[in-house]
C-alpha cells in the first residue's frame, strides 16, 4: 500500500484561493463546476401515465439513491421506465456522475449507459475538458463541499445552483488520465482488502452462531451420553436433559397502565429492551400510552411479529411496552440470558416462524407468534446450573469473537479513510502520482 508521506510532490505550488483546495500545482487551473459540466436534477414522469414503471428490459433504467454505489457503473435498476415514461424523463448520458442531493448528500454513482433518475439525484455531465475516468474522482473528492452547501433542518437539500458553484482544480488531460489510472488500480486494491475483511467478519459471525446453537442444544461436554429427543428438529440431546414445552417455563401476564406515565420501552435485536426516546425522536403523550402493557424487572418480552428473527428481551426496569408485545413471567428454574440466546438461534427462529399465524411470510408479512403456539413448542432443558455454565461459556467465547470482529471493522474503517485521503490528495495535487502503464 502506498504511504502518502513518501509520495513525491509537484515542484511548484500556488495558492488556489479556495479553502478546501489549499495550495495546488502551479500549472493547474481552478474553475467552478458550471464551467466544465452540465448539472441537471432528475425527475419522475407524471402519475397520469399508466404503468410508467416496468421490468421491460428495453425500458430506460430509473435510478434511485439507494442504488448509487460509488465508482461502480450503473447499467440497470430495480425499476425501468416504459416507452411512455421515457418521453417525459430527463435522459442522462453515459459516463455522467450521479450525486445524491437530498438526504445522503454527496453519495455518488456513475452511469454506465443512458438512464434517468429521480429528484433526489443530480447528474453531472462533463465537457471535453474533463475525461470521464477522472470525473468520478473529482466529484468524490468534493463530498464535504457538497455537504457544506446543503440546507434544510429536517432533510438536507443541495440544489443544482449551489452545486454548480463548487470550485474544482483541473489538471491537463494527460495528468487526468494518469491520476485516474493510478486511482483505479489503488482503489481496486483497497476495495479487495475491504471485501476480504468483510467476508472474514461474516465467517466469524457464522462461527459464533454455530457455537451458540451447539451449546444451547447439546451442552458443553462432547463425551456426555446422548438420547433421541423424539422431536425431529431437535434431534439428540444430552441424556440427563429434560424436554419441556415453553408454556411450562413462561407464563403470559397482561397488566395494563391506567395513566401512561411509566417509561416506554422498545425492543431491539441486539440491545433488547431500551427506552423508546433513546431510539426515536417521536414524542408520545401519556394519554396515548394508556392501556399499554406494564413490564416488570426480570420479565421476558417478545415481539410477536418478529419472534422469528429473535426479537426478545428481558426487562431490567419497570415500564411499558407495546400492547402487541407478549410479556411473560419466568420460572425460577430458568436462566433468562440462556433462553435469550436459545431464542435467537436460527433453529428456534425456524420453529417460531412455522408456528406463527397470519398473512405474509416471515418478518416481512403480518405473521404473529401467539402465546398458545409459543407455549406448545418443545425445547431441550438442562438444569439451571448448567444453563448458567453454558451461558457463561457462550459469553466468554462470544466476546473473543466479537473482539476480532471489532478489530476487522476498525481496519475496514481505516482502509476507507485511507482510500478517501488518497483520492483527495491525488485529485487536488497534494501528491504527484507515478505513471501507470
Amino acid at each position: 500500500m502506498v504511504v502518502l508521506a513518501t509520495m513525491p510532490k509537484y515542484e511548484v505550488y500556488k495558492e488556489s484561493g479556495v479553502e478546501w483546495l489549499g495550495d495546488i500545482p502551479s500549472h493547474w487551473k481552478v474553475c467552478p463546476l458550471r464551467y466544465i459540466a452540465k448539472v441537471q436534477t432528475g425527475n419522475t414522469p407524471s402519475k397520469n401515465i399508466d404503468s410508467y414503471y416496468s421490468t421491460n428490459a428495453e425500458g430506460l433504467p430509473w435510478i434511485k439513491p439507494d442504488e448509487l454505489n460509488e465508482f461502480q457503473k450503473l447499467f440497470s435498476s430495480k425499476e425501468k421506465l416504459t416507452e411512455k415514461g421515457v418521453k417525459e424523463a430527463r435522459v442522462i448520458p453515459k459516463d455522467s456522475v450521479l450525486v445524491c442531493c437530498i438526504g445522503t448528500i454527496g453519495k455518488i454513482g456513475v452511469s454506465g449507459c443512458s438512464l434517468s433518475t429521480n429528484q433526489q439525484i443530480n447528474s453531472i455531465t462533463f465537457s471535453d475538458k474533463v475525461i470521464s475516468s477522472f470525473a468520478k474522482y473529482l466529484i468524490f473528492s468534493s463530498s464535504i463541499e457538497h455537504e457544506k452547501r446543503a440546507n434544510g433542518n429536517v432533510v438536507k437539500i443541495l440544489n443544482a445552483d449551489s452545486q454548480k458553484s463548487i470550485q474544482f482544480v483541473i489538471p491537463g488531460k494527460t495528468e487526468q488520465t494518469n491520476i485516474a489510472n493510478f486511482l483505479d488500480k489503488k482503489t481496486a486494491q483497497i476495495d479487495e482488502a475491504i471485501t476480504i475483511k468483510q467476508k472474514q467478519i461474516e465467517l466469524l459471525k457464522e462461527r459464533k452462531q454455530i457455537l451458540i446453537q451447539k451449546a444451547v442444544t447439546q451442552g458443553l461436554d462432547p463425551n456426555v451420553p446422548m438420547r433421541d429427543s423424539g422431536v425431529d428438529w431437535i434431534g439428540e440431546i444430552p441424556e440427563h436433559w429434560d424436554l419441556l414445552k415453553l408454556k411450562h417455563l413462561f407464563k403470559e401476564v397482561n397488566k395494563r397502565t391506567k395513566t401512561g406515565e411509566e417509561i416506554l420501552f422498545s425492543l431491539r435485536m441486539v440491545q433488547g429492551l431500551v427506552p423508546h426516546d433513546s431510539v426515536s425522536d417521536k414524542t408520545i403523550s401519556n394519554s396515548s400510552l394508556i392501556d399499554y402493557k406494564i413490564v416488570e424487572r426480570g420479565q421476558l418480552v417478545m415481539n410477536r411479529m418478529r419472534a422469528a428473527i429473535g426479537i426478545f428481551g428481558v426487562a431490567k426496569n419497570y415500564g411499558l411496552v407495546s400492547p402487541d408485545y407478549a410479556v411473560f413471567n419466568i420460572k425460577v428454574t430458568v436462566n433468562a440470558d440462556y433462553f435469550l440466546r436459545l431464542f435467537k438461534t436460527s433453529l428456534m427462529g425456524t420453529q417460531f416462524r412455522l408456528n406463527s399465524k397470519g398473512l405474509g411470510t416471515g418478518s416481512s408479512g403480518f405473521m404473529r407468534l401467539y402465546t398458545e403456539s409459543f407455549g406448545d413448542i418443545k425445547i431441550p432443558f438442562p438444569s439451571v446450573d448448567e444453563q448458567i455454565e453454558i451461558n457463561n461459556y457462550i459469553e466468554s467465547q462470544s466476546q473473543s469473537i466479537d473482539d476480532v470482529i471489532n478489530l476487522q471493522n476498525t481496519q475496514i474503517e481505516k482502509l476507507k479513510e485511507y482510500k478517501t485521503t488518497l483520492i483527495n490528495s491525488a485529485v487536488t495535487g497534494k501528491v504527484k502520482v507515478p505513471n501507470i502503464n
